[in-house]
């Protein structure tokens, strides 16, 4: 049924407050895209405080039938926190407090609209951390980080969000509160807390997450890797998993990239390579050591140029600058980029490359490579400039030959960045329909209606043909809503 905007705002103003919603066009503009590439202005934003004012704005949305989608800072590349068609956003800036930190047992409480580096800032002086580091940790928030399942270089040795998340507390599309899991490293039963990390915002809203924290390392060395192609970086990559070593990040850039950065940082990366891995190693004194000694030698036997040990904190820290900053460097150099999240099995890292060395050939595009080799997640990004609408078709096109070519290759379509509404058309090569009701049977048992994010993850024509019809509040329609 067709909803009162007017009457909509002023109901969520008595919830949340007169200066917690946003309507006007000029205010929703900021909340029409991510970081990916697509936009969509939504109907409204609200800006709730605690737990219990988005159960009553999940009510009121449900009864109205109207769709909601919660947003963190904005920094995901997949477009899950764009609404589709209007639609309400639940922003969570204002749900931003650590509630609590528990030294003994190593654990965080903390709302969705925590940043992910103002969490392990505040528990450093402990000799604590949180071990998820996204790229842009600076500013994404622990919501988005779980929605997403996001990773980042240091996941490699130490696992992904979910590894790190033991419970969390949710507001289901009725608007009632549930609690999953805890403190406890393990749960009996089935693993709820899981099921909630990396569903995108599609079964429920998280308002409240307790974490793991992990100890800093004693000993930290920080390597760099300098090859003269981008085939030997990857093939080393392989022969140091074969050595037995798991480093805590390792990361590969390519010639071009790496150039691009090291114009933007200064980080000191060589400016005649075709490649660089940025590969760190952690835990005890004498253990980081003999790794460093023997990752050396295997990189010397991969035919790298010389391989580079960061003297100190500060010329660790540059390195880091440059994989951190990286997509800001390219902001110098493009009007605009497209950053996929491709996975494949380490040993088929030599063979993708080659394979997107030659999409851009094919589209006439600049393509330049920085990833999580470690763990064989891949991050093209592919240049291009907006406002060229054939331009941005080849990027469109080239993006899904490489994405396909990864599912060929044993791997997928995401790592860490989601499916969203960018890959979701995506989902149907990678997964079979039986698969795919699986899938959708799980969501409609939580969101039968489509109400929370709705037109992500799952192809359209699936989507439409699963929803279950909506009811309607005949006291809110009353109210003219």
């Amino acid at each position: 049924m067709p909803v009162n905007l007017p009457g909509l705002v002023e109901h969520l103003r008595k919830i949340a407050g007169r200066d917690a919603v946003l309507d006007r066009p000029e205010d929703l503009m900021l909340y029409e895209y991510d970081a990916g590439i697509r936009k969509s202005t939504p109907g409204a934003v609200v800006f709730p405080q605690n737990t219990e004012q988005v159960s009553q704005i999940m009510r009121l949305a449900t009864a109205l039938n109207v769709a909601v989608v919660p947003r963190g800072a904005g920094t995901g590349l997949s477009g899950g926190s764009i609404p589709q068609e209007g639609g309400l956003v639940i922003a969570f800036s204002r749900m931003n407090r650590i509630l609590e930190v528990d030294v003994e047992n190593q654990r965080a409480t903390v709302r969705p609209g925590v940043v992910n580096l103002q969490l392990s800032e505040h528990v450093a002086h402990l000799g604590l951390y949180f071990a998820p580091d996204p790229s842009s940790q600076k500013a994404c928030t622990i919501g988005g980080n779980v929605a997403e399942n996001s990773g980042g270089p240091h996941t490699l040795l130490h696992g992904v969000t979910v590894n790190h998340v033991t419970g969390v507390e949710v507001v289901l599309p009725s608007g009632e509160i549930v609690y999953f899991g805890g403190k406890a490293a393990e749960s009996y039963g089935f693993d709820m807390t899981g099921f909630m990390v990396g569903s995108e915002g599609t079964v429920g809203i998280v308002t409240a997450i307790t974490v793991k924290l992990l100890r800093k390392p004693e000993k930290i060395a920080t390597l760099l890797g300098v090859f003269e192609s981008v085939d030997d970086a990857a093939l080393t990559v392989s022969a140091i998993t074969a050595a037995g070593i798991t480093p805590a990040a390792l990361e590969m850039l390519d010639g071009w990239t790496l150039r691009t950065v090291e114009a933007f940082c200064h980080a000191g990366y060589p400016l005649d390579a075709g490649a660089v891995l940025l590969i760190e190693l952690e835990g005890l004194r004498e253990a980081v050591e003999e790794q460093a000694v023997a990752v050396t030698e295997v990189c010397l036997a991969q035919k790298a140029r010389e391989v580079r040990r960061a003297k100190d904190e500060e010329e660790r820290a540059l390195l880091w600058k440059g994989r951190k900053m990286a997509f800001a460097a390219l902001g110098r150099v493009t009007p605009s980029y497209y950053t996929q999240d491709g996975v494949v099995p380490r040993s088929q890292i030599p063979a993708v490359m080659r394979h997107i060395g030659n999409v851009a050939k094919k589209y006439d595009l600049t393509i330049g490579n920085i990833f999580h080799a470690g763990d064989g997640n891949l991050h093209p990004l592919i240049l291009f400039d907006m406002r060229n609408a054939e331009q941005f078709e080849r990027v469109l096109s080239a993006s899904t030959e490489i994405l396909e070519f990864c599912i060929q290759c044993g791997g997928s379509i995401t790592g860490e960045h989601g499916v969203g509404m960018e890959k979701r058309d995506l989902m149907s090569r990678l997964f079979t329909e039986e698969d795919l009701d699986v899938m959708i049977s799980l969501r409609n048992a939580f969101n039968g209606r489509d109400i929370l994010n709705p037109q992500k993850i799952f192809p359209m024509p699936r989507m439409c043909r699963e929803i279950t019809g909506p009811s309607q509040n005949p006291v809110l329609m009353q109210e003219g809503m």
